[in-house]
């Protein structure tokens, strides 16, 4: 199945999808920036669960697709333009976020967010805590009375902490308990974890119902026949949540 990569100045050459005949060519945004879920491997494809899943729903759906890496800063205003079709990029289906766009079921359950710190000292209440533009997460922490600081990309997010620009970073649990492993013992899960959201979806303009209900059925079919639970269980291990 092919999958391409393509910059922001070849969007405007991409086909708009067609599903009067159930076929179609349709572009998946996603961010590329955010492992497991999505990133850019060594040989600079885009990769991760998600490109996975959105491969075999499209099979699924008798779409064909086409990746476009997209900011996360900009990922909805680039759906709502029709600079792409649909958005795979970890996003948690919120309220907030509904009111503009549109979302599949989830495929990706509900799950928790955690701090991570350098030292388990830190002040999560009152302190400084760094979180990605545009997230739950962020929005938690506005609210939460600590002094939040945005960073475009989740990267920035945990530099911060490791320059002692941030005293923690709130983001999922998923994204940062690789990083924890492999830091040596630097990093460091604080406080508890937080549930955030309604699971993850696939965002898509609200005039696009046709093509969420194509989603939707690939989305519970491989619930039902288990192919969601294995590739959860492949990229986040064998106790992560599933179906």
């Amino acid at each position: 199945m092919k999958s391409i990569i393509l910059g922001t100045a070849a969007l405007a050459l991409s086909a708009t999808f067609a599903l009067a005949d159930g076929h179609g060519q349709i572009r998946m945004g996603t961010e590329g920036a955010y492992p497991p879920y999505n990133f850019v491997n060594d040989a600079g494809d885009i990769d991760g669960f998600e490109i996975e899943l959105g491969n075999e729903l499209c099979a699924r759906a008798e779409l064909t697709c086409e990746w476009v890496k997209n900011d996360w800063d900009s990922i909805i205003p680039n759906l709502v333009s029709s600079n792409y079709d649909t958005i795979m990029a970890g996003m948690s289906i919120t309220a907030e976020r509904d009111e503009v766009i549109d979302f599949t079921q989830d495929y990706f359950p509900p799950t928790a967010s955690a701090y991570v710190a350098t030292s388990d000292s830190v002040d999560l209440s009152g302190g400084v805590v760094a979180a990605q533009t545009a997230t739950i997460q962020a929005g938690y922490i506005a609210e939460s009375g600590a002094t939040l600081v945005e960073f475009a990309t989740p990267e920035e997010t945990v530099a911060a902490v490791r320059n002692g620009e941030a005293d923690a970073v709130f983001a999922d649990y998923d994204y940062l308990l690789p990083l924890v492993e492999e830091s040596g013992g630097e990093l460091t899960f604080v406080g508890d974890r937080v549930p955030l959201g309604g699971g993850v979806g696939m965002g898509l303009r609200e005039s696009d119902g046709e093509l969420k209900a194509k989603f939707d059925a690939a989305i519970t079919s491989m619930k039902a026949d288990g192919s969601l639970n294995t590739l959860l269980k492949k990229w986040f291990g064998d106790d992560t949540q599933t179906y």
